[in-house]
């Protein structure tokens, strides 16, 4: 039995004490004992070695004693699974350096057996449970179709997408063989990830923002569709498409437990368009980390108000910046810690 189930309480509709709090990104770059292991040990290194991957999970819960410990991983081991060369350069990001423009490039990807090519995520997975000892839960995660299809066409961050998008329109079969093969690998990748003991999934579509709502059905709600589908019978499923806050209704309607949304849409808009079913996670500014922090605990209380007790999960609307101080973060867990709503 876990010892901290609020977060799975307030996904599975139940009333709780208070509301769960954790941050996207919460282990890594901020903590000065990530750093230590970052210099130390290469990007896909931390990510396959399951000793490193567990020590970096577990990070956040002691040091800033946040609600759920997210896997540390990255969305980028689904691409380099399914075949394509995958680097990633400290504070320049990732590059696929032969990315997918033809037919003759989609040759290259395979859909995997992800027991072969993943299996390092699956044991780290078994560590952590074994680590964390009950005490919060832990979150699994993956890109959405889309986003990975961004980077592997794209062949790098981008703020735009540009040629991503160029491919989808001008070679719509090709792009959708492509989401069609992400899906089935991302299926079976999430659920080694609950079979390992992932409690609760969180599927990241970074890019949604960049399509039109009509564009985002097509090229990205149909398939994150299926992947919930497949998974939510087994745990609950958070659906996080930063700037898509146009489809939090058909987004609720694929059967997801929850919605994340980042800080440009309010509580109460973002609870009009997602309906009273489902937990919405967010939404602070991850840049009022650096606020001061009499001021963050002022803004993590107004937050809470607007959403209002239950089917709430506190977290930011983006992942955390790496230069937020370690007792920024920590102010923002216990400002939401402490709140308390009038009964």
């Amino acid at each position: 039995m876990l010892q901290n189930d609020l977060l799975l309480r307030t996904l599975r509709g139940e009333k709780t004490e208070r509301t769960p709090v954790w941050m996207m990104r919460q282990a890594g770059r901020y903590l000065p004992e990530y750093i230590a292991i970052r210099n130390k040990y290469g990007f896909f290194e931390r990510c396959q070695t399951p000793e490193l991957a567990c020590a970096i999970t577990i990070q956040p819960v002691d040091i800033v004693g946040v609600d759920a410990a997210i896997l540390f991983s990255d969305i980028l081991v689904v691409p380099q699974a399914m075949g394509l060369e995958v680097q990633l350069k400290e504070n320049v990001g990732p590059l696929l350096p032969n990315p997918i423009k033809t037919v003759a490039d989609l040759a290259r990807v395979r859909v995997p057996d992800v027991d072969e090519t993943l299996g390092y995520v699956f044991d780290a997975i078994k560590l952590i449970k074994q680590e964390l000892n009950d005490r919060v839960p832990l979150i699994g995660f993956a890109g959405a179709p889309w986003t990975l299809l961004c980077y592997m066409v794209q062949g790098k961050g981008s703020k735009t997408f540009d040629e991503a998008k160029a491919f989808c329109y001008a070679q719509p079969e090709l792009a959708h063989q492509l989401l069609q093969m992400i899906t089935d690998t991302t299926i079976a990748y999430l659920k080694g990830q609950i079979k390992a003991g992932a409690d609760t999934l969180q599927l990241f579509d970074s890019w949604g923002g960049l399509l039109s709502p009509a564009d985002f059905e097509v090229l990205s709600l149909q398939y994150i569709r299926q992947i919930v589908a497949a998974v939510k019978d087994e745990v609950p499923t958070i659906i996080f498409a930063k700037g898509a806050w146009h489809s939090l209704d058909k987004m609720a309607a694929t059967g997801a437990a929850g919605l994340g949304i980042d800080w440009c849409i309010p509580a109460n808009m973002a609870r009009q368009f997602a309906g009273n079913d489902i937990a919405l996670q967010g939404n602070f500014d991850p840049a009022k980390l650096l606020s001061p922090i009499p001021v963050i605990e002022k803004e993590v209380r107004e937050m809470l108000t607007a959403f209002g007790p239950n089917r709430h999960i506190a977290n930011l609307g983006h992942g955390i910046l790496p230069n937020v101080p370690v007792d920024h973060a920590r102010a923002f867990v216990n400002a939401v810690k402490e709140f308390r709503f009038e009964h």
